[in-house]
């Protein structure tokens, strides 16, 4: 393993705002480069009353503006919601802004439901365009070529690394059949992981942006200093994955014994399985479960993730993962 990384959905906990979330977003981004994480990743999420990214090119320059070195980007950009050239013209912005670390990740889903997914796009075609929309995404941000009418401007010739997101078998062939980097969902759908990583990986063919290919996996991940906080505070997202599985999506709940959830058994089953790629515990805790998914699947990059209702918990548990994250990666390295 070559680095390890962060995701962030800017949550917005109960009690707080979108306001508060940002400035969440921005007070983490800070702690994480201090911490040592190679990139930032912040995502595409609408109509969801507990997430405050939906701006997403937005935040990833406020975040960029407040940080120095670390790579920020989209994990990701839902492109069917937008037309490559208005993607192509905002990271070509930001990579002028930020030269050399804006990252682009795409995904072929909406990032909501159907009828916002609609109010985004004012027209719905069942005809599958994302292909299509990769390669006139990469036209516009590649150097321009002869009898080129419509460029990006910014955004041509700034070459933004473009990732391929997916939680299927979809974006392993689409990303392998580019020849670009591809990471996958891991960290709340983990079902196809194994295979997926095995398809992009035999059938990914070089490109003039990638040589070889590169997988990053998702994981979640609550840290803390004994096992029983961990557990006790990753329940506030248990409740809040519970509640969007069954049409409730709120606000990042605050934490709760487990006889207190509140959930029904089966639905919390659901929610354990669809969150199983993860850490949760003291710091000796998740480096065994870390260790483990990582010698398993010998993913290029590990993403992490999580929710916790206090924001300074949260930090402090992002903090404890790169310590133990660290270790991992210089293991790997030596391997």
């Amino acid at each position: 393993m070559k680095h390890f990384s962060l995701l962030d959905l800017s949550p917005i906990p109960e009690g707080k705002t979108a306001a508060d979330a940002l400035k969440n977003t921005v007070e983490l981004a800070q702690a994480a480069e201090g911490f040592g994480y190679h990139r930032y990743w912040l995502a595409e999420h609408h109509n969801m009353p507990g997430i405050a990214s939906a701006a997403t090119s937005i935040v990833i320059s406020n975040v960029a503006a407040a940080t120095k070195h670390m790579r920020i980007g989209a994990g990701g950009i839902m492109l069917p919601n937008h037309a490559p050239l208005v993607i192509a013209e905002q990271f070509g912005t930001l990579a002028s802004l930020y030269p050399n670390r804006i990252d682009l990740g795409i995904g072929r889903a909406p990032g909501s439901d159907m009828a916002t997914a609609q109010a985004l796009r004012r027209h719905m075609t069942s005809n599958d365009n994302f292909p299509d929309d990769v390669t006139e995404l990469l036209g516009y941000l590649s150097d321009t070529q002869d009898g080129q009418h419509v460029q990006a401007i910014p955004g041509t010739g700034t070459n933004v690394p473009i990732w391929i997101l997916g939680s299927s078998l979809y974006g392993a062939q689409l990303a392998a059949h580019f020849g670009l980097p591809y990471a996958f969902a891991s960290h709340f759908a983990p079902e196809m992981l194994e295979q997926a990583v095995s398809i992009y990986r035999e059938t990914f063919r070089p490109s003039a942006y990638l040589r070889e290919p590169y997988v990053i996996i998702g994981a979640g991940v609550c840290a803390a200093e004994t096992d029983e906080e961990a557990v006790f505070l990753r329940s506030s997202q248990i409740i809040a994955f519970a509640r969007l599985m069954t049409g409730k999506p709120g606000k990042l709940p605050a934490p709760r014994a487990q006889n207190q959830l509140e959930v029904p058994a089966h639905i919390i089953a659901q929610v354990e399985q669809s969150l199983s790629c993860s850490a949760t515990g003291s710091a000796e805790t998740i480096k065994r479960q870390l260790s483990e998914l990582i010698t398993t699947f010998s993913p290029d990059e590990l993403m992490v993730t999580g929710m916790i209702h206090d924001h300074q918990t949260r930090v402090r548990s992002f903090g404890i993962a790169s310590e133990v994250l660290s270790t991992l990666c210089i293991k790997s390295m030596a391997a």
